[in-house]
């Protein structure tokens, strides 16, 4: 016979059986609601592949989540959490249309040489330019006899080959190309690309450099980084179309862009190697750690594990770059010389005077990097927890 707390724990069950039965079939209507309007963007699609409309438009989701935090607020439910529900649904349908065809920018199908086309990023956007209709060759180590019969039909030629071996492959590369061919590259590095491609090639040159890697599901919402050359208005068609994608396109400075990467890329991949090894020295076993952190050392923690899941030359090659890269990584280690005799000479009022001017210096970023970080990881805590 159950005691009287069991008995008790037992009909509080049965009287929220009913309750329970009503959320279930609420789920389910929203499962059939979500599968209708899957059927509804499917239609769009179509429309937008016709009419050569971009699969992600910046205004019509602003304005649509605007609306649905307003509308979230007059049923009394929480706005962020209404709109975070939104984004969700509309990534989903983004992910769906990116999964057959796409809208094509020109009149004509276009012909794309993929240089290193075997490779992660060559592989995905040979794909996809298919799928939106163009015609679409890989050249890599093995069949560079190819390129005899292929090169008086190209439109464009990209170079998607490591940096180290870059403007090697340029060089081979820009003396069989016809002078129309627009010749461009994928490198996270943009001056010295560049300037090898206006060296070898006479016709149009273009540098770019897609902000993502190839694991991601779409290019939407991804951005684009692009750095005139040559004639750059002939490789217009292709900035088009990666806006057809989805994709944000920023125009760059290519000196800029590299400054700029020395520390978004360089440094930071340098940092988490620090980190990593560290651990690796004091045996800091990342699965144990992982039990005893908060959200936002997990969310750490995660990052700097995602780069150990990845190729080791691919990012020697990034932090290696160039002699500028290098020269911006000591520097570096001579502030963090700096920054250690604080420690050595337990200097508090120190750590807390440089606290406080780096806190000065950051501004108001530090406000919208504490909000945009807290939402990151409260969806981490409440995902993975």
């Amino acid at each position: 016979m159950p005691d009287e707390a069991e008995s008790k724990k037992m009909n509080d069950n049965n009287s929220l059986e009913q309750q329970r039965q009503k959320i279930d079939a609420i789920d389910s209507q929203i499962l059939d609601l979500l599968q209708q309007r899957n059927q509804v963007s499917d239609e769009v699609v179509r429309k937008k592949i016709k009419s050569r409309l971009p699969i992600f438009v910046s205004e019509r989701e602003k304005s649509k989540t605007d609306t649905f935090r307003k509308k979230a607020e007059e049923r009394g439910l929480d706005p962020d959490w209404a709109e975070d529900f939104l984004r969700m649904i509309m990534s989903s349908s983004r992910a769906s249309q990116s999964s057959d065809t796409f809208p094509r920018s020109t009149d004509r199908p276009m012909h794309i040489l993929f240089v290193g086309g075997e490779g992660g990023m060559g592989k995905l956007y040979r794909s996809i330019a298919e799928r939106s209709g163009h015609h679409t060759w890989s050249i890599d180590k093995g069949n560079w006899y190819q390129l005899e019969e292929i090169s008086p039909k190209l439109d464009l030629a990209i170079v998607t080959v490591p940096i180290h071996v870059t403007e090697r492959v340029v060089r081979r590369l820009s003396s069989r190309l016809d002078k129309k061919t627009v010749l461009a590259d994928f490198t996270s590095n943009k001056t010295a690309p560049l300037k090898a491609m206006l060296t070898s090639h006479e016709g149009p040159v273009v540098g770019l450099h897609p902000m993502h890697g190839p694991d991601v599901p779409n290019l939407s919402k991804q951005l684009l980084v692009v750095c005139p050359g040559r004639d750059a208005d002939r490789a217009e068609w292709f900035v088009e179309q990666c806006k057809l994608w989805g994709m944000q396109v920023l125009q760059a400075d290519p000196e800029k862009h590299d400054r700029v990467m020395h520390l978004v890329q360089g440094l930071r991949h340098f940092v988490a190697l620090l980190h990593g090894s560290f651990m690796k020295e004091h045996d800091l076993n990342p699965e144990e750690m992982l039990s005893y952190s908060s959200p936002i050392y997990r969310a750490e923690l995660m990052m700097t594990g995602r780069i150990f899941a990845q190729d080791a030359e691919l990012y020697a090659d990034i932090v290696f770059a160039n002699e500028e890269r290098r020269n911006l990584l000591l520097r570096f280690f001579d502030h963090h010389s700096k920054l250690a005799d604080l420690v050595k000479k337990d200097d508090k009022e120190g750590f807390i005077r440089e606290f406080e001017e780096v806190t000065d210096f950051f501004g108001s970023f530090a406000t919208q990097a504490l909000n945009e970080s807290g939402y990151l990881i409260n969806r981490l805590a409440d995902r993975f927890s």
